[in-house]
């Protein structure tokens, strides 16, 4: 695999004006592909990218400008998946495996399958330095603020009928005051919100919100609340340039000013 720069396989996007202690992820909206990899895949797989976060760095492009630091994968999640612990099988269960086989319903990704070098290139490329440097941004967060709260930003379709899940492994790595600090503002907007229903956080969430002064959530949004409907079923990447998107974007954005306004002000309290 050829090697790859820092700033090509992750973007950093630093707070605009004054900082509060907010670390964003994005682990998987990215959709880059390496020519090594992409010729692997079957065609179908690649030009769907099925339960990727299709364009949520598109959705929360302003959360620099409240303060928040963004940290964003730019490959795809069938690159090497972030999300998952690094134990082997190393390739396997798209539920557990840090580089699936199959998709989440059991479809097909590979006409050719890699071996184990290449897979352990992927993660010496992708995986390790990722989270190297979300470790440091949370560190650095950390030491400026004295807490960090770490939100964990994903979308999804089903098996949920509900609008938004949060996810802190059922307790385990934020307080109840943060489920309500990030729940409120949703629920005022009329979205529908769930906690711990199916999404309860995935390795990053119970990884990093063990740290000491960290608390991590995960966030789930369904596509509908920002893709256009009529592209979810089509065997497309949906597009991020419609009106569903460029309405959603400024109320998400309101959201998360109400969010970054609260907890800027509270000291952390982990239960």
């Amino acid at each position: 695999m050829e090697s790859q720069s820092l700033m090509e396989i992750l973007k950093i996007h630093r707070p605009q004006g004054p900082a509060v202690p907010i670390v964003a992820n994005l682990p998987h909206s990215g959709l880059f592909v390496p020519d090594d990899i992409a010729a692997q895949f079957t065609q179908t797989h690649l030009q769907t990218l099925p339960n990727s976060d299709w364009r949520l760095d598109q959705l929360y492009q302003n959360l620099p400008q409240l303060g928040i630091t963004v940290l964003q994968a730019t490959h795809s999640r069938y690159v090497v998946d972030l999300n998952r612990p690094l134990k082997p099988p190393l390739f396997g269960s798209f539920w557990t495996a840090v580089v699936p086989k199959q998709t989440a319903m059991g479809q097909r990704i590979y006409q050719t399958e890699p071996n184990q070098a290449s897979i352990q290139a992927r993660v010496d490329t992708f995986y390790l330095p990722y989270h190297r440097q979300l470790q440091a941004l949370i560190e650095a967060t950390r030491e400026r603020f004295g807490r960090v709260y770490l939100l964990d930003l994903h979308s999804f379709m089903g098996p949920l009928q509900e609008d938004v899940c949060l996810g802190n492994r059922n307790g385990q790595t934020c307080s109840d005051r943060l489920i309500s600090v990030v729940k409120k503002p949703f629920v005022d907007q009329g979205y529908q919100v769930v906690c711990n229903k199916q999404f309860n956080g995935g390795y990053i969430t119970a990884h990093y919100g063990q740290m000491p002064n960290v608390e991590a959530l995960q966030i789930e949004v369904r596509y509908p609340l920002y893709l256009a409907k009529h592209q979810l079923d089509q065997p497309q990447i949906p597009d991020w340039n419609v009106p569903e998107l460029l309405a959603a974007r400024p109320i998400f954005t309101q959201i998360f000013t109400t969010i970054a306004n609260e907890l800027s002000q509270a000291p952390i309290d982990k239960a």
